[in-house]
């Protein structure tokens, strides 16, 4: 009886499904923006960006080694307070790099946001009007591996690249 029950109700849920008239889509927004000239123009930015602060690291970690290595060409011949005072000068100076570089990281993420949020909130608006255009009821995204298996779907990525004007 179990068995009879639940076979109507999956033959009922299978009818209701197909009478919806659902259209799938998918698409594979990495590969959307890969082609998208302002990501070419975003990624150069963000790594001259990067290149900028990574020069400021270089620097301050070349002044590091100078102190440090003056230090020890000269501990023996130094006086115990201008030993602490090189040593306090060494550890501060460790100290502002460490700082720089939690400050750096965060910055660059800060830049990454503001460079692609605008890109992306672009390629969303052209799926989704695609998407309307074209009567989908669902579009996914290929790029990110949920979609294990795509026979009835329609990839829609010549589609929006066209209304965003790329080829």
């Amino acid at each position: 009886m179990k068995k009879i029950i639940l076979s109507v109700i999956i033959i009922v849920l299978g009818y209701s499904v197909q009478a919806q008239n659902i259209k799938l889509g998918h698409i594979n927004s990495t590969q959307l923006l890969s082609l998208m000239p302002e990501t070419k123009v975003a990624d150069s930015t963000l790594q001259k960006f990067g290149a900028q602060l990574e020069n400021q690291i270089k620097t301050m970690s070349a002044e590091y080694e100078s102190k440090i290595n003056d230090y020890k060409k000269d501990e023996a011949n130094m006086a115990e307070p201008i030993k602490q005072l090189r040593v306090k000068e060494i550890t501060d100076l460790e100290d502002r790099i460490q700082d720089f570089q939690q400050s750096a990281q965060q910055s660059v993420q800060k830049k990454k946001e503001e460079l692609y949020s605008p890109i992306i909130k672009k390629a969303d608006e052209a799926i989704k009007s695609v998407a309307k255009e074209n009567g989908f009821t669902y579009i996914f995204d290929s790029s990110v591996g949920a979609l294990l298996f795509a026979n009835d779907s329609d990839d829609i990525l010549a589609k929006v690249k066209s209304k965003l004007g790329l080829k």
